[in-house]
């Protein structure tokens, strides 16, 4: 949590943990892989192995790292020239140095699902590793990223909301004039607007900002939502 307050975005966030997990795991690279429109993309990176073998999997799209974006399971690798999963993807960590990995899962189940990949040179390097330490990273990345989405949605629910008042506004001008015109109250106006959108196949706030307009020769004017004290 700590690291969370100090760090200026998500991302800076992730690479503290990348960072804190490759000293942890005493591993030559670690990355934070998330699914981002339907696919996977590594967001962070410490060592210089992780990005080219995240690249890997997802090139062929299998791999460890995929097989706990999409389980929200912990996947470990024992010794790549012994593994049989994966199709060529061990053969190629094994060539790259890398004998043994391991996956955790971040986000699980949601569409921001993701996995924090350890990759080490000896085989069952992570026989020793305090994994409890690691499963905390990756539920810090959970919580932070579950904080930024929770606040994503809070900005897009606000912008609806803004669109949702100006349109009713523009609304309620055009209910206005139509009321004046026609002499007649708040619902038979709604009628007489709402029956003419049909007709013409226009929205409704389409149908009133085209009448304001042409009534004042410049279109409605909207309120606007200012900030709360």
């Amino acid at each position: 949590m700590q690291w969370l307050l100090e760090t200026e975005s998500v991302e800076d966030f992730l690479q503290s943990l990348a960072d804190a997990a490759l000293k942890l795991g005493g591993v030559e690279g670690a990355g934070v892989t998330l699914e981002r429109d339907h696919r996977p993309l590594t967001v962070v990176s410490a060592g210089p192995v992780a990005p080219q073998l995240d690249e890997r999997q997802y090139g062929q799209d299998d791999g460890p790292c995929l097989q706990t974006l999409r389980s929200g399971e912990e996947v470990a690798a024992d010794d790549m020239l012994s593994e049989t999963r994966w199709g060529d993807y061990p053969a190629y960590a094994a060539a790259c140095g890398i004998r043994s990995s391991f996956s955790l899962p971040i986000a699980p189940h949601s569409h921001t699902a993701g996995a924090l990949n350890l990759y080490a040179g000896p085989p069952d390097a992570f026989a020793a590793v305090d994994l409890r330490a690691l499963r905390s990273l990756a539920a810090q990345a959970t919580g932070a990223i579950a904080l930024a989405q929770r606040l994503a949605d809070t900005r897009a629910f606000a912008e609806q909301m803004r669109t949702a008042m100006q349109s009713r506004s523009v609304i309620d001008q055009a209910l206005g004039i139509i009321m004046g015109q026609r002499r007649c109250t708040a619902d038979e106006a709604f009628g007489i607007l709402r029956s003419a959108s049909q007709h013409r196949n226009l929205k409704l706030r389409e149908l009133c900002v085209e009448l304001i307009t042409g009534l004042t020769g410049q279109p409605p004017s909207s309120p606007e939502l200012l900030p709360r004290p």
